[in-house]
Protein backbone atom coordinates (compact mmCIF):
# COMPACT_ATOMS: atom_id res chain seq x y z
CA UNK A 1 0.00 0.00 0.00
CA UNK A 2 2.63 2.46 0.86
CA UNK A 3 4.72 1.41 -2.23
CA UNK A 4 1.51 2.51 -4.20
CA UNK A 5 -0.10 5.04 -2.39
CA UNK A 6 2.90 6.97 -1.21
CA UNK A 7 1.57 6.36 2.79
CA UNK A 8 1.01 3.82 4.67
CA UNK A 9 -2.68 2.86 5.52
CA UNK A 10 -4.54 2.57 8.33
CA UNK A 11 -5.86 -0.43 9.27
CA UNK A 12 -8.87 -1.47 11.03
CA UNK A 13 -9.41 -5.13 11.40
CA UNK A 14 -12.57 -6.74 12.37
CA UNK A 15 -14.06 -10.21 13.75
CA UNK A 16 -16.68 -11.26 15.13
CA UNK A 17 -19.78 -13.96 13.60
CA UNK A 18 -21.25 -10.99 11.72
CA UNK A 19 -18.34 -9.66 9.35
CA UNK A 20 -20.46 -8.28 7.11
CA UNK A 21 -22.90 -6.12 9.54
CA UNK A 22 -19.72 -4.87 11.13
CA UNK A 23 -17.54 -3.80 7.75
CA UNK A 24 -20.86 -2.44 7.42
CA UNK A 25 -21.46 -0.18 10.09
CA UNK A 26 -17.73 0.42 10.40
CA UNK A 27 -17.84 2.03 6.75
CA UNK A 28 -21.01 4.30 7.30
CA UNK A 29 -19.02 5.30 10.21
CA UNK A 30 -15.93 6.33 8.59
CA UNK A 31 -17.73 8.05 5.83
CA UNK A 32 -19.92 10.11 7.76
CA UNK A 33 -16.33 10.96 9.75
CA UNK A 34 -15.31 12.59 6.56
CA UNK A 35 -17.96 15.23 6.86
CA UNK A 36 -15.91 16.83 10.03
CA UNK A 37 -13.30 17.43 7.54
CA UNK A 38 -15.20 20.26 5.54
CA UNK A 39 -13.48 21.16 2.63
CA UNK A 40 -9.80 21.25 4.50
CA UNK A 41 -10.07 17.74 4.78
CA UNK A 42 -8.14 15.80 2.15
CA UNK A 43 -9.53 12.52 -0.32
CA UNK A 44 -9.81 9.76 1.42
CA UNK A 45 -9.36 5.92 -0.13
CA UNK A 46 -10.68 3.63 1.85
CA UNK A 47 -10.66 -0.38 0.93
CA UNK A 48 -13.13 -2.76 1.89
CA UNK A 49 -12.83 -6.82 1.97
CA UNK A 50 -15.37 -9.01 3.54
CA UNK A 51 -15.83 -12.08 1.01
CA UNK A 52 -16.59 -15.62 3.02
CA UNK A 53 -16.48 -18.06 0.73
CA UNK A 54 -20.00 -19.46 0.91
CA UNK A 55 -20.34 -20.80 -2.65
CA UNK A 56 -22.34 -17.37 -3.98
CA UNK A 57 -19.05 -16.75 -6.06
CA UNK A 58 -16.92 -19.00 -7.83
CA UNK A 59 -13.80 -16.66 -5.77
CA UNK A 60 -15.54 -14.52 -3.31
CA UNK A 61 -17.75 -11.67 -3.73
CA UNK A 62 -16.51 -9.45 -6.91
CA UNK A 63 -14.65 -5.90 -6.10
CA UNK A 64 -16.25 -2.89 -7.13
CA UNK A 65 -16.04 0.68 -6.21
CA UNK A 66 -18.08 3.80 -5.46
CA UNK A 67 -18.01 7.37 -4.86
CA UNK A 68 -19.38 9.87 -1.83
CA UNK A 69 -18.25 13.25 -1.99
CA UNK A 70 -14.33 13.68 -2.70
CA UNK A 71 -14.39 10.16 -1.15
CA UNK A 72 -13.70 6.86 -2.84
CA UNK A 73 -14.62 3.33 -1.50
CA UNK A 74 -13.09 0.33 -2.91
CA UNK A 75 -15.20 -3.11 -1.76
CA UNK A 76 -16.48 -6.47 -2.20
CA UNK A 77 -19.85 -5.97 -3.33
CA UNK A 78 -22.24 -7.37 -0.96
CA UNK A 79 -26.24 -5.79 -0.44
CA UNK A 80 -25.33 -6.50 3.55
CA UNK A 81 -22.64 -4.90 3.81
CA UNK A 82 -23.42 -2.18 1.60
CA UNK A 83 -26.69 -1.62 3.03
CA UNK A 84 -25.84 0.87 5.52
CA UNK A 85 -23.92 3.44 2.99
CA UNK A 86 -27.31 2.68 0.25
CA UNK A 87 -29.82 3.42 3.69
CA UNK A 88 -28.38 6.45 5.01
CA UNK A 89 -25.54 8.34 2.42
CA UNK A 90 -27.75 7.37 -0.76
CA UNK A 91 -25.27 5.08 -2.30
CA UNK A 92 -27.09 3.91 -5.50
CA UNK A 93 -25.13 2.08 -7.20
CA UNK A 94 -21.84 0.25 -7.44
CA UNK A 95 -18.98 -0.21 -10.19
CA UNK A 96 -18.53 -3.90 -10.23
CA UNK A 97 -15.45 -5.34 -11.87
CA UNK A 98 -14.28 -8.83 -12.92
CA UNK A 99 -10.45 -9.40 -11.82
CA UNK A 100 -9.58 -11.41 -14.72
CA UNK A 101 -10.76 -8.96 -17.00
CA UNK A 102 -9.18 -5.89 -15.74
CA UNK A 103 -6.02 -7.34 -15.33
CA UNK A 104 -6.42 -8.91 -19.25
CA UNK A 105 -7.20 -4.91 -20.38
CA UNK A 106 -4.23 -3.23 -17.99
CA UNK A 107 -1.78 -2.92 -20.94
CA UNK A 108 -0.58 -0.22 -18.71
CA UNK A 109 1.10 -2.57 -16.21
CA UNK A 110 3.76 -4.39 -16.65
CA UNK A 111 1.98 -7.61 -15.68
CA UNK A 112 2.62 -10.85 -17.83
CA UNK A 113 0.12 -13.26 -18.67
CA UNK A 114 1.05 -16.03 -16.03
CA UNK A 115 1.39 -13.61 -12.98
CA UNK A 116 -1.98 -11.88 -14.62
CA UNK A 117 -3.62 -15.56 -14.33
CA UNK A 118 -1.97 -16.35 -10.65
CA UNK A 119 -3.07 -12.56 -9.44
CA UNK A 120 -7.04 -13.14 -11.08
CA UNK A 121 -7.35 -16.57 -9.42
CA UNK A 122 -5.32 -16.24 -6.20
CA UNK A 123 -7.33 -16.50 -2.71
CA UNK A 124 -5.91 -13.27 -1.25
CA UNK A 125 -7.32 -10.80 -3.28
CA UNK A 126 -7.48 -7.91 -1.71
CA UNK A 127 -3.71 -8.21 -0.86
CA UNK A 128 -2.84 -8.47 -4.49
CA UNK A 129 -5.98 -7.22 -6.78
CA UNK A 130 -8.14 -4.96 -4.59
CA UNK A 131 -5.16 -2.20 -4.10
CA UNK A 132 -3.65 -2.43 -7.73
CA UNK A 133 -7.67 -1.84 -8.30
CA UNK A 134 -7.68 1.26 -6.36
CA UNK A 135 -4.42 2.73 -7.69
CA UNK A 136 -5.55 2.43 -11.18
CA UNK A 137 -9.03 3.67 -10.24
CA UNK A 138 -7.57 6.65 -9.53
CA UNK A 139 -4.91 6.72 -11.82
CA UNK A 140 -8.15 7.29 -14.27
CA UNK A 141 -6.66 4.28 -16.44
CA UNK A 142 -10.00 2.77 -18.70
CA UNK A 143 -10.72 0.21 -15.89
CA UNK A 144 -13.42 -2.10 -17.57
CA UNK A 145 -16.55 -2.61 -14.78
CA UNK A 146 -19.96 -3.27 -14.74
CA UNK A 147 -22.65 -0.31 -13.37
CA UNK A 148 -24.86 -2.85 -10.82
CA UNK A 149 -27.68 -0.91 -8.66
CA UNK A 150 -27.67 -1.91 -5.07
CA UNK A 151 -30.51 -2.95 -3.73
CA UNK A 152 -31.95 -4.07 -0.69
CA UNK A 153 -30.83 -7.25 1.03
CA UNK A 154 -32.68 -10.22 0.42
CA UNK A 155 -33.82 -10.84 4.25
CA UNK A 156 -36.69 -9.90 6.03
CA UNK A 157 -36.79 -6.57 7.78
CA UNK A 158 -36.13 -5.75 11.19
CA UNK A 159 -33.76 -4.64 13.64
CA UNK A 160 -30.32 -6.47 14.12
CA UNK A 161 -27.27 -6.09 16.46
CA UNK A 162 -24.83 -4.78 14.04
CA UNK A 163 -22.04 -5.36 15.97
CA UNK A 164 -20.86 -5.49 19.78
CA UNK A 165 -18.49 -3.70 21.12
CA UNK A 166 -15.42 -4.58 23.87
CA UNK A 167 -17.83 -3.49 26.54
CA UNK A 168 -20.61 -5.75 26.05
CA UNK A 169 -22.99 -3.42 23.99
CA UNK A 170 -25.07 -3.88 21.55
CA UNK A 171 -24.90 -1.66 18.39
CA UNK A 172 -28.46 -1.92 16.65
CA UNK A 173 -29.38 -0.58 12.91
CA UNK A 174 -32.36 1.77 13.96
CA UNK A 175 -32.79 5.03 15.67
CA UNK A 176 -34.86 6.12 18.13
CA UNK A 177 -37.02 7.96 15.61
CA UNK A 178 -37.44 4.86 13.23
CA UNK A 179 -39.12 3.33 16.41
CA UNK A 180 -40.80 6.67 17.35
CA UNK A 181 -39.62 6.51 20.59
CA UNK A 182 -38.36 9.35 23.18
CA UNK A 183 -35.98 9.26 26.08
CA UNK A 184 -38.02 8.43 29.04
CA UNK A 185 -40.20 5.59 27.43
CA UNK A 186 -40.13 2.11 28.12
CA UNK A 187 -39.46 -0.74 25.27
CA UNK A 188 -40.07 -4.09 25.37
CA UNK A 189 -36.34 -6.14 24.08
CA UNK A 190 -37.69 -10.05 23.68
CA UNK A 191 -39.36 -10.69 27.01
CA UNK A 192 -38.02 -7.59 28.93
CA UNK A 193 -38.69 -3.53 29.54
CA UNK A 194 -35.98 -1.28 29.65
CA UNK A 195 -36.09 2.41 29.45
CA UNK A 196 -34.67 4.53 27.00
CA UNK A 197 -32.19 7.32 27.74
CA UNK A 198 -30.17 9.71 25.48
CA UNK A 199 -26.54 8.90 26.82
CA UNK A 200 -25.23 6.20 28.78
CA UNK A 201 -24.43 8.51 31.95
CA UNK A 202 -27.75 8.81 32.34
CA UNK A 203 -28.16 4.93 32.81
CA UNK A 204 -27.81 3.63 36.12
CA UNK A 205 -25.08 1.00 37.03
CA UNK A 206 -26.39 -1.98 36.52
CA UNK A 207 -29.36 -1.30 35.07
CA UNK A 208 -30.12 -2.50 31.22
CA UNK A 209 -31.35 0.53 28.75
CA UNK A 210 -31.54 1.80 25.31
CA UNK A 211 -29.38 4.83 24.55
CA UNK A 212 -28.10 7.23 21.78
CA UNK A 213 -25.05 5.77 20.40
CA UNK A 214 -22.15 6.83 18.37
CA UNK A 215 -22.52 5.15 15.63
CA UNK A 216 -24.20 5.78 12.26
CA UNK A 217 -27.11 8.84 12.36
CA UNK A 218 -27.08 8.07 16.40
CA UNK A 219 -28.10 4.10 16.03
CA UNK A 220 -29.37 2.86 19.16
CA UNK A 221 -27.72 0.80 21.66
CA UNK A 222 -28.73 -1.62 24.09
CA UNK A 223 -26.86 -1.32 27.24
CA UNK A 224 -25.87 -2.09 30.50
CA UNK A 225 -24.14 0.42 32.44
CA UNK A 226 -21.20 -1.58 33.97
CA UNK A 227 -22.37 -4.82 32.67
CA UNK A 228 -22.59 -6.22 29.26
CA UNK A 229 -25.97 -6.11 27.25
CA UNK A 230 -24.47 -9.20 24.96
CA UNK A 231 -24.66 -11.18 27.72
CA UNK A 232 -27.31 -10.44 29.95
CA UNK A 233 -29.96 -10.78 26.34
CA UNK A 234 -28.00 -13.20 24.78
CA UNK A 235 -27.32 -11.49 21.92
CA UNK A 236 -24.36 -11.56 19.16
CA UNK A 237 -24.01 -9.72 15.80
CA UNK A 238 -26.19 -10.18 13.21
CA UNK A 239 -29.02 -11.13 16.15
CA UNK A 240 -32.36 -10.16 15.22
CA UNK A 241 -33.89 -8.54 18.32
CA UNK A 242 -37.29 -7.80 18.73
CA UNK A 243 -38.06 -3.79 20.03
CA UNK A 244 -41.89 -2.53 20.68
CA UNK A 245 -42.56 0.84 22.31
Amino acid sequence: MAALFGRPPVVLPLGGPAPLEAAGLTLLDVLLSTRLLGEDGFPTVTLVNVAPRDGRWPNGAPFGWFGHGRHTVFTTYDPVLLDPVRRHLGVSSVSVTDARTVLAAAEWAAIGEPDAADLAGTQFRSLWYLPLLAKWVLDERPVPFTPVELPAPDRPDGVRVALVDNFGNCKLTCTAADLGILAGDRVAVGSSKVPCHERLSDVPVGTAALVTGSSGPGFLELVVNGGSAAAEFGLRAGDAIALQG
